[in-house]
């Protein structure tokens, strides 16, 4: 997965609001690691809209949970807006929720469920390198 990917940044309020365009995968790096930078203060929520997010690997989704976990350290409310189908799908087989269309964008929200499928995503990349090193 390989592809540009981009974000866009708007203040309304005490909100801002960061959109991801492209692929959420390794290549996102760089871009999520400098979407928390011009926070200020005055801000209370973080809103995240992946509506134009296709296709998210669980490095992707590991980066996707440093940036809610980082957030929260600021002492901001984080919401993940947008999910389309397969980064819904990767985040529910990860978290290991059964059946097709299981409801994760209201639960992202939690910490204690970030912290299971982030460990639960850690051990699904570390199996994936596996498998590529053999």
């Amino acid at each position: 997965m390989t592809a540009t990917f981009t974000t866009e940044t708007e203040r309304r309020g005490n909100t801002v609001l960061i959109s991801f365009i492209g692929n959420l995968d390794a290549a996102a790096a760089p871009a999520l690691h400098q979407a928390l930078r011009d926070i200020t203060a005055d801000i209370a929520v973080l809103m995240v809209d992946l509506h134009h997010v296709p296709c998210m690997d669980t490095t992707g989704l590991l980066l996707l949970l440093d940036l809610h976990r980082r957030a929260e350290c600021l002492g901001l409310r984080v919401l993940a807006v947008g999910w389309q189908a397969q980064p819904q799908q990767l985040m529910a087989a990860v978290a290991g929720i059964p059946g097709p269309g299981s409801s994760t964008g209201e639960r992202y929200a939690l910490a204690g469920f970030r912290h299971l499928i982030e460990g639960r995503a850690e051990r699904a990349r570390a199996l994936d390198l596996e498998a590529v090193r053999t």
